[in-house]
């Protein structure tokens, strides 16, 4: 098990940009594929984009591509996520979810079966 606490949601105008962190502790953290899911208000939980465990390798919902970058540093236990270009329907709880030895194309599709997550922190993007 690895213990995830993401920061620095906040509140940002239509094209603005944002970036979120995720510290992990606990387990071996380079072992850990790790995604980032959101979800606004009345809507289910969706992918928004994942980085395999040495961040070789990335992947992205369709939604955000081109906009959105995750990144990783192993030696700090930390995922980001740089987010530009912000939407007002970005505007959603973002949590970082983390599984062992899955790739990123994997993490899209197993929402239900992560078994690492963190709080969440919310990000509001008004236009």
């Amino acid at each position: 098990q690895v213990q995830l606490v993401e920061s620095g949601g906040g509140l940002v105008q239509a094209g603005g940009s944002l970036s979120v962190s995720c510290a992990a502790s606990g387990r071996t953290f380079s072992n850990y594929a790790v995604g980032w899911f959101r979800q606004a208000p009345g809507k289910e939980r969706e992918f928004v984009a994942a980085i395999s465990r040495s961040g070789g390798s990335t992947n992205y919902a369709d939604s955000v591509k081109g906009r959105f970058t995750i990144s990783r540093d192993n030696a700090k236990n930390t995922v980001y996520l740089q987010m530009n270009s912000l939407k007002p329907e970005d505007t959603a709880v973002y949590y970082c979810a983390a599984h062992p030895f899955v790739s990123a194309q994997t993490m899209a599709i197993m929402t239900g079966r992560i078994n690492n997550w963190g709080q969440g922190t919310q990000v509001t993007v008004s236009s």
